[in-house]
């Protein structure tokens, strides 16, 4: 989203925009946010990060703010692989919930939710705020098939008062993300 375009929110504050391009000090940026733009400069993709004045932390929340449907809502949910330990990333479409079994049968073992600490550890980003690129470490990801109809998405920009918006295909060229369908 860019200040021309922005909208208003329902307390009639205009969102602030950071785009990669801009000049926005370092300083009034959170590394989170920072990272988040990093990732996408990396993959070759501009990216605006909207700071909004209201919680993000659900998708009904995101699609309030942001003014779509909650199913162009990003969710993105981390869990480990119960043989492997290892983390992985499924990033849902906010109307549905996560199959477990069609997400096990995609990470090619069981699944279970990781441990909060260990995913701030590993990613760099708490819940609520974990957006699908710039992890402090690159994560196996699975992208719900049904995000990938809409023009426009938005996730996450690693903190929960900030979103992104982006075309689905380039979610997944930033993410390397593997299309499946995950919804139940």
């Amino acid at each position: 989203m860019t200040a021309a375009n922005a909208r208003t929110m329902s307390n009639s504050t205009t969102p602030k925009s950071t785009t990669s391009k801009s000049t926005t000090s370092k300083s009034t940026m959170s590394k989170s946010m920072g990272r988040v733009i990093a990732a996408a400069e990396a993959a070759g993709i501009g990216i605006a990060v909207t700071v909004l004045p209201d919680s993000t932390r659900t998708a009904e929340e995101a699609a309030k703010v942001c003014g779509c449907t909650v199913a162009q809502i990003v969710k993105s949910l981390i869990f480990q692989g119960t043989e492997s330990g290892t983390l992985k990333l499924f990033l849902v479409s906010g109307a549905n919930r996560l199959d477990l079994e069609r997400a096990a049968e995609a990470a090619g073992e069981p699944i279970e939710r990781a441990d909060p600490r260990r995913v701030r550890e590993k990613t760099g980003f708490a819940i609520g705020g974990v957006a699908p690129i710039g992890h402090l470490a690159p994560l196996p990801c699975w992208i719900d098939a049904d995000l990938m109809g809409f023009e426009t998405v938005w996730a996450a920009a690693g903190t929960p008062h900030a979103v992104f918006d982006i075309a689905p295909g380039d979610l997944r060229h930033a993410t390397g993300g593997t299309v499946v369908a995950l919804g139940g």
